[in-house]
C-alpha cells in the first residue's frame, strides 16, 4: 500500500484544524477537494478515519494511529528539507567574518584559504577592527563569525576561548636593554611607548598586564597598526608590546628584537563572540569547525 503523501497532509489538517472546512481555509483549497483526499485515504488504508457524526469529525482509533505515524513522517521531511538547506548554503552564499586586527591579519588568512578550497561557491567580506569595532557590529547583526583579542563583556554576548596568542615587548635590535640578559619591571618604567589606538584588545592586555607590576605604559605616539608599531620600533621610536606572531619577520630581519623580561609572561586569550540565542547557518558551522582545528594546532 504506497500513501498518498497530499492525501495525508490534508488528513493530518483536518485533524489538527478541527474540521474540513477550516482544513480547506488552512490549505486554501475547496472543501469539496478536502473531503475527496480524505475519502481517497481512507479508500487506501480500507479504514474510516473519522467518525462524522455531529458537527465535527472525531478520529477514530485507526485516524488517531495514522496521525501520529503521519506526524513522525512529517517530521522527518523536515529535518530532511532543513538538512538540504544547509548543503545548498555550502554551495553559495555569503559568510561575513569579523576579526580583531592582530587575529585578521596573522591567525585568520589560512582559515579563510582552508574554507574557500572546501567551499568556493561561498563569499566571504572580512572585515578587520578593533575589538571594540568588531563587537559591535556583531551586535549590529552584520557578522557570522567574530574573533577578537581583548576582553569583552555585553549581555547580548557569548564569548567562548578560541586560542592562546603570546605578546612580547619589542624594541629597537640596538636599545640598550636587550644587552641585559633579564629586564626587570623596573628598567621598563621610563621607557616610551608606542601603543595601538583604545579599543584595541592589544593595547587593553598589554597596560593591564604592566600595570599589574607598577609599570604605566607613556605613549610616546599612538598608531592604528602593528604593522606601523614595528617600523616605528624599527626606527628608534620606542618600545612596543605585540603579537609574537605578528612580530616574527621584522624579528627574522634582525630590525627589532625580544625584550626578555623576567617574572612577566604577557598571554592572551582569543576568542570567538556570538549573539546569544542567534542559531548560525551552514557556512558558519562550517568555518567554526575549522576554527576548533585551528586552535589544536
Amino acid at each position: 500500500m504506497n500513501l498518498n503523501l497530499h492525501h495525508l497532509r490534508v488528513f493530518a489538517a483536518v485533524a489538527d484544524h478541527g474540521g474540513f472546512s477550516r482544513a480547506a481555509v488552512a490549505l486554501r483549497i475547496s472543501q469539496p477537494a478536502v473531503s475527496k483526499s480524505v475519502q481517497e485515504l481512507e479508500r487506501q488504508v480500507g479504514l474510516a478515519l473519522f467518525d462524522r457524526v455531529g458537527r465535527a469529525p472525531k478520529l477514530t482509533e485507526a485516524g488517531e494511529s495514522l496521525l501520529i505515524r503521519a506526524r513522525e513522517l512529517f517530521g522527518v521531511a523536515r529535518v530532511a528539507e532543513e538538512e538540504l538547506a544547509s548543503l545548498r548554503g555550502l554551495e553559495r552564499g555569503i559568510l561575513r567574518v569579523g576579526a580583531s586586527t592582530t587575529v585578521a591579519t596573522y591567525f585568520l588568512p589560512a582559515i579563510l584559504a582552508q574554507f574557500h578550497a572546501q567551499h568556493p561557491g561561498v563569499r566571504m567580506r572580512v572585515l578587520s577592527a578593533n575589538t571594540r569595532a568588531v563587537a559591535r557590529k556583531l551586535l549590529e547583526g552584520r557578522l557570522d563569525i567574530a574573533l577578537v583579542e581583548g576582553p569583552v563583556q555585553h549581555d547580548r554576548i557569548s564569548v567562548t576561548p578560541w586560542r592562546d596568542d603570546e605578546l612580547v615587548v619589542i624594541a629597537p635590535a640596538s636599545h640598550p636593554l636587550l644587552r641585559k640578559r633579564r629586564v626587570s619591571p623596573a628598567d621598563l618604567a621610563d621607557e616610551p611607548f608606542i601603543l595601538r589606538e583604545p579599543g584595541s584588545g592589544t593595547r587593553e592586555v598589554a597596560e593591564s598586564e604592566l600595570a599589574r607590576y607598577g609599570v604605566h605604559a607613556t605613549a610616546s605616539m599612538q598608531l592604528g597598526s602593528t604593522e606601523a608599531i614595528k617600523q616605528a620600533v624599527a626606527a628608534g621610536l620606542g618600545l612596543a608590546v605585540v603579537s609574537k606572531a605578528s612580530a616574527a619577520d621584522q624579528l627574522a630581519l634582525g630590525y627589532i628584537a625580544v625584550v626578555r623580561l623576567r617574572g612577566i609572561t604577557f598571554v592572551r586569550e582569543l576568542s570567538e563572540l556570538q549573539l546569544i540565542g542567534r542559531r548560525p547557518g551552514a557556512s558558519a558551522t562550517a568555518f567554526r569547525a575549522l576554527l576548533r582545528i585551528a586552535s589544536a594546532t
